[in-house]
């Protein structure tokens, strides 16, 4: 991975998906923010950035937005971030 980003997981603690993608964050070394849907103010402001209420939703950079079943998340922000495809393919 080149670079450094910003990277915002909008999740609930139940949610496989959610498990999963902080699971897999932390296997490829990178730190992100997680905000709990379960909290009304945090759901309407996952709303407003990005158009969905669904879990898990990921925002990096402020601008690039993924949602939706870890699995689909995990190769579209491989992708984006240019990960090397070791952890990316576990």
């Amino acid at each position: 991975m080149s670079g450094t980003y910003r990277i915002e997981v909008y999740t609930t603690p139940t949610c496989p998906d959610c498990l999963a993608l902080k699971r897999w964050f932390a296997q490829e070394g990178l730190s992100f923010t997680e905000h709990d849907l379960r909290r009304a103010e945090v759901a309407e402001e996952a709303k407003r950035r990005t158009g969905v209420r669904v879990a898990p939703v990921t925002v990096i950079d402020n601008e690039h937005v993924f949602y939706g079943v870890f699995a689909e998340q995990k190769k579209n922000i491989s992708a984006l971030l240019k990960l090397d495809g070791k952890a990316a393919e576990a």
